[in-house]
């Protein structure tokens, strides 16, 4: 059974001036998300500038999102790290703290073997009796899954279930597809891939663009999977230039400037992550103009 299919979104994580998490307003974004179809929500990823939080804060926010969310839709905890005893630590934690899966992005900066990746990911997966969903994101890590140790770890170990790709790499997406032989749950890490993942056989996206637009990113996972291709190739196409406008700058420095620009209070960011250039900020507001998501 998949964690989720259809559109998760990647939440940021809002603070106050002075750097420390604005609970109400996350409370807000998660509620607002829940009212507008979106199908899981994933809490201290990358969006959520997790590699910023303290351990405490960041199981904080895991807890806080599963009591807010309250099994109306799957809570994912993103608890990846370097590490492997710290992300068994906070594998361990988010299960106390209600989450109904973890994702585990690959080890960033220590750049392991292939072998390692697989004693990595099978320690922690071990550790919990969560689903896990791997996180492929090279152009972050400096270290890719390849198709071939994920299927190793989709056969061999049970909870293993799901992988969000954000390798841009489409042949290899299909390979993984491949090799893994249905025993994979894929998700499109990227919102201007979300229809070609499906068409390889994924169950959705685990979205930035959902945190500005929920319905929409919702809307082409749905129409894809129940057969409108179409209608959901025009919608894809048609907020392409927003998603563009969302990643001129590194993820999540457009999407809480958006965010604020809705009157959601995102807050700042934290370092080293800097505000949006003035030009970018300029795109970005006239791209979510023609969205009709602001005035």
């Amino acid at each position: 059974m998949s964690v989720f299919i259809g559109a998760g979104v990647a939440i940021v994580t809002p603070f106050y001036e002075d750097g420390s998490v604005n609970y109400e307003a996350f409370g807000r974004l998660i509620d607002m998300q829940i009212e507008e179809g979106t199908d899981s929500i994933i809490v201290c990823g990358t969006t959520g500038e997790a590699s910023t939080l303290t351990h405490e804060e960041h199981i904080e926010c895991i807890a806080f999102c599963a009591d807010r969310v309250n099994k109306r839709v799957p809570v994912i905890a993103g608890t990846g790290s370097n590490c492997t005893e710290t992300a068994v630590y906070l594998s361990k934690e988010a299960q106390k703290a209600g989450a109904d899966a973890c994702l585990l992005v690959s080890p960033y900066y220590n750049k392991a073997t292939q072998k390692g990746l697989i004693a990595h990911f099978t320690d922690i997966a071990k550790a919990v009796d969560l689903p896990i969903i791997l996180y492929n994101i090279p152009g972050r890590t400096g270290c890719n899954i390849l198709p071939e140790t994920a299927a190793y770890l989709a056969k061999n170990v049970d909870n293993i279930v799901g992988m969000k790709d954000a390798t841009g790499n489409i042949g290899q997406v299909a390979q993984t597809m491949l090799c893994c032989e249905g025993r994979m749950d894929l998700y499109s890490g990227n919102d201007d891939q979300i229809v070609p993942l499906l068409s390889l056989g994924g169950k959705g996206v685990i979205s930035v663009l959902s945190n500005i637009a929920p319905r929409v990113t919702h809307d082409i996972v749905t129409k894809y999977l129940k057969g409108d291709t179409k209608g959901s190739l025009e919608l894809q196409l048609k907020y392409l230039p927003l998603i563009n406008a969302l990643f001129c700058e590194v993820n999540p420095i457009p999407v809480k400037k958006a965010l604020n620009l809705m009157g959601y209070q995102a807050g700042p960011l934290r370092r080293p992550l800097t505000e949006m250039e003035d030009a970018h900020a300029a795109v970005l507001e006239e791209e979510m103009r023609k969205a009709g998501l602001i005035e």
